[in-house]
């Protein structure tokens, strides 16, 4: 059988040549992150553009009531360089028509940004975000915009060991702030809160330095089930028209805005106490069974219930309990009850925050 050598040759040409061009992409894409990057004009004249988009609508079209904004402009201006910053929200607004993927893109952020006071030019000020890879990051001109505007790509479903999420530490490990949207798609429905994601809980307890936490909620974009454009009172409602969303923020409306109070989670406090329970789980279960082996009976002997979280010996203690379990199980459990913890401590102070904005909001009217 004879093989067409020329278009082995003409294919494997081809797809090299495909293969750097992805290559050149993606590094063109990590080198829009830096500051340094084509001098930072670029970065500074996207981050101005979009800065005055959010200023106009938030602080000039519409009625905007900020609450405790001293707090949250105080810790962007003036924390000390090292200590980061990273703020948590509800997230409650698209903009576009249904048929068409920009329907997807949020604009709670950076319309929530447009306050007035809040430097909206200082690339060193403003903040990185979280963004869906697969909604901002579609094609080489969104993704290059998307970085230059200071956002990371998330890739949805991936969990949170993944290298997009690293980026995102680095920057907590630089001092810098991050927002984040710990909820993880747009949600506009009455009642509880929904359980959030353990991504931005991950970064907070994996950063080298521990970050101011401020929790932020904001109202005026939540769903009505009006129709028609005279009886819509938000910004960004889910059904403006025939159930498409508007093209552009609606003016007009009130925006209500309501800081909460900064906050820093005792990480290693919170690893002791995870230790604690997690062990003492696991000596119930093996109480429970009726035969075990020696080593599981020496894990339960009286005695080990009662342990001094301070003594250098309480890693062996723990180990001794869970014997037949590897070290990396262990770890994996602390930090899923590490995860969980915070994240519904977050989730708690987000949905007071959240009802605070809705009868503010509502007593605006």
């Amino acid at each position: 059988m004879e093989v067409d050598t020329g278009k082995k040759v003409c294919w494997n040409a081809a797809a090299t040549k495909a293969c750097q061009e992805v290559t050149k992409s993606s590094q063109l894409l990590r080198s829009a992150s830096k500051t340094s990057h084509a001098g930072g004009i670029q970065r500074r004249l996207v981050l101005s553009t979009v800065g005055a988009f959010a200023r106009l609508f938030t602080s000039v079209l519409n009625r905007t009531t900020v609450y405790n904004k001293d707090t949250l402009l105080d810790l962007v201006q003036s924390r000390p360089s090292d200590t980061p910053l990273v703020t948590v929200s509800n997230h409650m607004s698209t903009v576009g028509l249904r048929s068409v993927p920009v329907s997807m893109y949020r604009l709670d952020d950076p319309l929530m940004w447009g306050m007035k006071g809040l430097p909206i030019t200082d690339p060193k000020l403003s903040r990185w975000t979280l963004t869906a890879e697969d909604i901002c990051f579609t094609n080489p001109i969104f993704s290059y915009f998307f970085r230059l505007g200071k956002c990371l790509p998330v890739r949805r479903g991936a969990g949170i060991h993944q290298p997009y999420m690293d980026e995102a530490l680095d920057v907590i490990n630089r001092g810098d702030w991050l927002h984040t949207f710990p909820e993880g798609k747009l949600s506009q429905e009455e009642g509880p809160m929904r359980r959030l994601k353990w991504g931005t809980a991950s970064l907070i307890a994996r950063a080298s330095v521990q970050p101011i936490v401020l929790p932020i909620a904001h109202s005026g974009y939540e769903k009505v089930p009006k129709v028609w454009p005279s009886s819509v009172t938000t910004v960004l409602p889910e059904n403006y028209m025939f159930g498409r969303r508007p093209l552009l923020p609606l003016p007009m409306k009130r925006i209500t805005i309501v800081v909460g109070e900064p906050m820093v989670f005792d990480i290693p406090q919170l690893k002791l106490i995870a230790k604690s329970v997690v062990s003492r789980g696991a000596s119930e279960t093996r109480s429970s069974v009726p035969h075990l082996s020696g080593a599981g009976r020496a894990g339960s002997r009286e005695g080990t219930n009662s342990v001094d979280f301070s003594s250098p010996h309480f890693d062996d203690v723990l180990k001794e309990r869970f014997v037949g379990e590897s070290s990396a199980i262990l770890e994996e459990k602390v930090q899923r009850w590490m995860y969980s913890h915070m994240s519904e401590n977050l989730r708690c102070l987000l949905q007071d925050l959240a009802l605070k904005a809705k009868v503010l909001n509502a007593e605006q009217g």
